[in-house]
């Protein structure tokens, strides 16, 4: 007869592919620590202060701090008092990159975050709930020669959250507000060598713009950008891990269509899940080199829902089809309780990812955490899926725990059976909770990589040795998945072999020198797994 190949398989043939598949998992950590450099990069900007005096500043002018064409500066902005230099006249202006850099499609994303270096003065003190209105105008070339072109002109508010710890008096004027850093840009993609930020900060006093913000002293910036080398690397792997998927995936379902029945659910969840572990690593990203693609990181925060809610519903279902009545199982309809909090809580995150970086496509100064509506808003959406999250999680060791009571009370009846009999249903048993710790085990090291990833400093040094923590993570985990869908694709295949009723009659036959082949037994050609058969409930219990 016919059963999956895990129950199938002796217990040296399921080490050894163990074994593999460790090694492969080892390899996967070793690419990210030993070769790959760290996964970002953070570099500081500080803005120069460039002055416009043309009296049109709505014309687009760009002012460059540094080159052939610098714009005229001025120190701080105590010097501008006797030039008789305005506020509105100041453009703060940051060249990205540093001089003698160039900006590369392999940096993938540009992040930055925003520090205002704010002074205490009495007769201009930062209000309660105050908001600095930003003008911000991003331009682009590809030569140091060439105009800019604009790419982004917005007008960016952003709310202050500023403390002073020392006594607001006339002796501590001069001293330095503590501001929390302030989110600022981000674009998907980098097409470009060279980008140019004018930032202006018009005040108008009727209009009650900028006004009681405290006297601005200087704007710093902090662009994170992919490095390159962890770029190509993780092209490296995607491009790598994409064929033996999908080679994987296609062997998978061809033997379940050359089954005489049609397929089970839990073998049309399986390859769902290879399916969506596909998507997540065909390379598309290899395009984001040559074309300007700023919707990547957003497609890349979909393909990852896709295959992390999908991998959540087949745990939910693994576990129903090994512990429901006959009549219940191999219909989806039997998990709508515990699939819908999967269902509402992806909805739910991917409406936020939408709020920001959908609209980041086309303004990317947006940010919804700026305003009290948006960051109510996330919250709820955030807080909706943190609870359908935990929904999820009491159902899930709620079915671990119910299948975990009727394997064991099964084991209660081994010692009634024959030995070849007895060994084999403890195979199965062993294979079973193998399979429940393995998929622990995977859980647990993404979590405890995530937290060391980001308690440490980013990488260990051992002698010469650097071992770049937060890129072996990223392609540790990456692995890891890949590994377990590849497992179970291969482990959960219908076997073709097919035994005689004699084998499992008796003891006769067996050799203390031949190894026990565990097989199924009792169940029909092409019909259900022996762990089905095994670990249900029947229907008069």
């Amino acid at each position: 007869m016919a059963g999956a190949i895990i129950e199938n398989m002796s217990t040296k043939k399921l080490c050894i592919v163990g074994g593999i598949l460790l090694v492969f998992q080892i390899v996967a950590f070793l690419v990210g620590g030993l070769i790959a450099p760290a996964p970002t990069t953070a570099v500081p900007y500080m803005s120069i202060k460039c002055v416009d005096v043309r009296k049109n500043h709505h014309k687009t002018r760009w002012l460059v701090p540094w080159g052939p064409n610098k714009c005229d500066k001025i120190r701080d902005i105590e010097e501008a008092i006797p030039r008789e230099i305005e506020a509105n006249d100041i453009v703060f202006s940051v060249h990205i990159p540093l001089p003698s850099m160039e900006m590369s499609p392999w940096f993938q994303f540009m992040l930055f975050i925003l520090q205002l270096d704010i002074a205490f003065k009495l007769n201009n003190q930062i209000r309660e709930n105050a908001e600095v209105s930003m003008d911000v105008s991003l331009g682009y070339r590809d030569d140091m020669f060439s105009e800019w072109t604009e790419m982004a002109h917005e007008r960016v508010p952003r709310k202050l959250k500023c403390t002073f710890t020392s006594p607001k008096t006339l002796e501590h004027e001069g001293r330095y507000y503590e501001c929390d850093v302030l989110p600022f840009m981000e674009i998907g993609s980098v097409a470009h060598k060279y980008y140019l930020l004018n930032i202006r900060l018009p005040v108008n006093e009727k209009k009650k713009i900028n006004v009681g913000i405290g006297e601005i002293k200087d704007i710093r910036l902090v662009g994170i950008h992919q490095n390159g080398g962890f770029t190509k690397v993780w092209f490296a792997m995607k491009t790598f891990l994409t064929p033996s998927i999908f080679i994987i995936m296609v062997w998978y379902w061809r033997r379940i269509t050359m089954m005489s029945r049609p397929p089970v659910l839990l073998e049309k969840v399986i390859f769902a899940l290879g399916i969506s572990m596909t998507f997540i690593n065909i390379p598309v990203e290899w395009f984001s080199i040559g074309f300007d693609w700023t919707w990547m990181l957003l497609f890349g925060d979909i393909r990852q829902g896709i295959f992390y809610a999908m991998l959540l519903s087949f745990w939910i279902i693994f576990c129903g089809e090994h512990m429901m009545d006959q009549h219940e199982r191999n219909h989806i309809a039997g998990y709508w309780k515990q699939v819908g909090p999967i269902a509402v809580g992806s909805f739910c995150l991917f409406i936020f990812d939408m709020c920001e970086r959908g609209v980041q496509l086309t303004n990317p100064f947006y940010s919804i955490w700026t305003t009290d509506v948006g960051t109510e808003l996330a919250m709820a959406f955030i807080i909706v899926a943190g609870i359908c999250l935990c929904l999820y999680f009491l159902f899930l060791c709620f079915m671990v725990f119910q299948v975990f009571r009727n394997i064991s009370g099964k084991q209660s009846s081994l010692p009634a059976m024959s030995k070849v009999r007895r060994l084999h249903y403890e195979g199965l048993i062993f294979r079973f909770k193998f399979l429940m710790l393995i998929t622990l085990a995977c859980a647990a090291m993404t979590v405890i990589f995530f937290i060391v990833s980001q308690v440490t400093e980013g990488h260990w040094k051992w002698g010469g040795v650097t071992v770049q923590v937060n890129s072996a993570f990223f392609t540790g985990i990456y692995g890891m998945w890949n590994l377990y869908v590849f497992a179970l694709m291969f482990l959960y295949a219908p076997s073709h072999k097919n035994y005689g009723e004699d084998q499992s009659n008796g003891d006769l036959g067996i050799h203390s020198g031949e190894e026990l082949q565990l097989t199924t037994t009792i169940t029909h050609v092409d019909g259900p797994t022996e762990i089905y058969k095994l670990t249900r409930k029947e229907a008069q219990e």
